[in-house]
């Protein structure tokens, strides 16, 4: 599938460092540099809020630290345009899912380079990929790991599942690996996130869907297991097994995704391969707005393309977003927006007085040293501000170093 224009990123002088990012699954920091980069990508029925934008303006850092220390980079993301909260509003628009999907894809291509985040170098449909995960499914099936459930209203055979008490005894991967999560935590997300623990048949109330066998009225799709569509985990793990060599060197999402999305995923790729799915899971924080996590089913949005629309500078939208710690849950507020624009035209203010220079600056060493602490942007953004505040004309290796690195392009 298409993905986006990549912005012109500038190469600095010297050379940063890797980043020491904080993992989930170990709750402690350690240096991330493989450059295998997974992201789980939108369910495009109604993108793109700063929620949104929060998390993929987090890995698009990341990828440009990885960049900038001299890390090759491979970037893979899905995108899930086939899912049950899809076909609801294309129901309740009167407006057919596959349209939908591709209008809700492209404004999501458009957020995206507005706010100069770099492209993923494989952007998947899940649509696209409906063999390979059948495919899957089967050899989970053959291999003991999934399970079949009696399905009535079904035109075309049994649900299945995946059995996670059988993994957790014959795999490395077991619950909680990922996610540190207790039973109790455990069955509250999977309830609130997807899942069906009451659905009769089961081995454990735990197990997530894998494919979900036609029913009439849905869309379905030939394959290996019957026709059918996908269950959510089980697209990322396939993607991510055809797009980037295991481990992954960092599994992303929002923080939303821990339990059940990313566990689960992690699971059925290490049972379809017997290796470690990924080394690192990182998560970007939760964004509110009106007192309330900004989400679709409550309709709290601030949308990145009304913003633009009404003509808000979208690197004013980006600076605003990078202030807040990428790990932090935090609430916007509309003078969030005022703040980052006026502080956008200091720094470009500061940025055409800049004189000619080719050497490593003491804001470069700065931001890169910030960048490398988990991210840490809001100190980035600080040192900025210091030099921007001390009245000294910048090197151009300074205005250079705030866009290859924060993605702001200040200069004219």
């Amino acid at each position: 599938m298409r993905s986006w224009n990549a912005p012109v990123i500038p190469v600095l002088p010297g050379k940063g460092s890797a980043p020491d990012l904080f993992d989930t699954a170990t709750g402690g920091r350690h240096v991330t540099d493989g450059g295998r980069l997974y992201v789980c990508g939108i369910t495009p029925y109604d993108a793109t809020h700063l929620g949104h934008a929060n998390t993929y303006l987090a890995f698009d850092t990341l990828g440009r630290v990885w960049r900038d220390a001299g890390v090759e980079v491979v970037y893979a993301q899905n995108t899930t345009d086939v899912d049950d909260p899809l076909l609801e509003r294309a129901t309740a628009t009167g407006v057919d899912w596959r349209e939908l999907a591709a209008s809700q894809t492209d404004l999501f291509r458009s957020d995206m380079e507005h706010l100069r985040v770099s492209p993923p170098d494989h952007f998947v449909a899940v649509t696209d990929v409906i063999e390979p995960i059948g495919e899957a499914v089967a050899k989970l099936l053959a291999d003991g790991f999934a399970y079949r459930v009696d399905t009535p209203d079904s035109t075309a055979g049994d649900d299945v599942y995946f059995d996670v008490d059988r993994a957790g005894s014959e795999t490395a991967w077991h619950l909680g690996l990922e996610s540190r999560l207790g039973a109790g935590d455990m069955l509250r997300f999977f309830s609130e996130r997807g899942g069906d623990p009451e659905r009769p048949g089961k081995h454990n109330v735990l197990d997530p869907l894998l494919w979900r066998s036609a029913r009439d009225g849905e869309p379905s799709w030939p394959s290996a297991v019957g026709d059918g569509r996908p269950g959510w985990h089980i697209e990322c793990s396939v993607i991510a097994l055809d797009h980037l060599a295991l481990p992954v060197s960092v599994n992303g999402g929002g923080s939303d995704l821990i339990f059940p999305h990313h566990e689960m995923s992690a699971a059925h790729g290490t049972a379809l391969t017997g290796e470690t799915f990924a080394s690192h899971y990182a998560h970007s924080g939760m964004v509110a707005y009106q007192g309330e996590k900004m989400s679709k089913s409550l309709g709290n949005l601030v949308k990145v393309s009304q913003l633009v629309a009404s003509g808000v500078d979208a690197r004013a939208i980006r600076l605003a977003l990078l202030d807040h710690h990428y790990r932090s849950d935090w609430e916007w507020f509309d003078d969030s927006l005022l703040t980052a624009v006026a502080r956008l035209a200091e720094w470009q203010r500061w940025a055409a007085r800049a004189v000619d220079g080719t050497e490593v600056t003491p804001l470069l060493t700065e931001l890169r040293r910030h960048l490398a602490d988990d991210l840490d942007t809001p100190g980035a953004i600080a040192a900025v501000e210091r030099a921007v505040a001390s009245g000294e004309a910048p090197s151009s290796i300074d205005v250079e170093a705030v866009d290859a690195l924060l993605g702001i392009r200040v200069s004219a």
